[in-house]
């Protein structure tokens, strides 16, 4: 792990000029890849992770602060730690899949400490800093399954519909202030999320067959899904944006599905999304 060295600042495309930034799950996946393109955007970037002295691949550049998002004397230390930052990434969470009777509520009160409390927390602590200099980014790392709900991944779709819905309701309190708050869905995404996903489903559940069904077809789509780096690029194009967009989609023919949720029935693009993953 090496301590932040700025590279020369480039120019950003819009907007912001490069500054400092915090990326929560920065130790690998989109978090690590978000971590690297701000370096080399000229951004001295801190990246977060529960055990920064265990990072197996530290990005160059990036200095590894510890964040437990399930504690909150932890996520107010992690925010100390950082000071004054100009863009944060609410990139950190889990992935978590079960039949919905099946789910366990200590397991999806964690998820949402995870992908939702943590996120919303340490966002409140680092706001008010970047509205009283009247700059800054939030962008907040969702999922298209937000906006295209899939069956036996009802907490997962339901905790990021939550974090793109405080995104969205506060983005307008802080835009008098110069501060973006947006929120960014990436499709499937191809980076070992499905060997760490946490699964749910009983002994003998009448939901066993659908569910190992969608199971083979969603890591499948992860499998040969789109890369981290894509999904960085589209994170920095919502921090550099003059004007940041509520929603930012990648991957999955991200730009064609949405269109045609505009034009379709809600129920069509439903049956869309569980044909995809073998489901009626």
């Amino acid at each position: 792990m090496s301590a932040a060295t700025p590279a020369t600042p480039a120019t950003p495309d819009a907007g912001t000029t490069a500054g400092t930034a915090l990326v929560t799950g920065a130790s690998s996946g989109i978090g690590a890849a978000v971590a690297a393109a701000l370096v080399r955007r000229g951004y001295r970037v801190y990246g977060t992770s529960r055990d920064p002295e265990r990072v197996q691949s530290p990005v160059d550049g990036v200095t590894y602060l510890a964040l437990d998002l399930t504690d909150e004397a932890s996520i107010e230390a992690c925010a100390v730690a950082a000071g004054e930052v100009d863009v944060l990434v609410n990139n950190a969470g889990e992935s978590q899949s079960g039949p919905f009777e099946e789910l366990p509520m200590d397991a999806v009160r964690r998820l949402f400490q995870l992908n939702v409390f943590g996120a919303v927390r340490l966002s409140q602590l680092l706001l008010p800093g970047m509205r009283e200099r009247r700059r800054g980014r939030v962008v907040m790392v969702g999922s298209m399954l937000a906006s295209f709900p899939l069956a036996h991944r009802s907490s997962y779709v339901a905790s990021k519909a939550a974090i793109k819905g405080f995104a969205s309701a506060a983005r307008r309190e802080y835009a008098p202030y110069g501060v973006g708050v947006t929120t960014v869905e990436p499709g499937a995404i191809a980076t070992g999320i499905s060997a760490r996903r946490t699964q749910y489903v009983a002994d003998g559940s009448p939901f066993q067959d659908a569910y190992e069904t969608m199971l083979s077809r969603l890591n499948h789509h992860e499998a040969h899904g789109t890369s981290a780096e894509k999904v960085a690029a589209k994170v920095v194009a919502a921090i550099e944006a003059r004007r940041p967009r509520q929603l930012y989609a990648v991957g999955n023919a991200a730009p064609v599905v949405f269109a045609l949720r505009r034009i379709l029935p809600r129920g069509a693009t439903e049956f869309m999304v569980h044909r995809r993953h073998g489901l009626r």
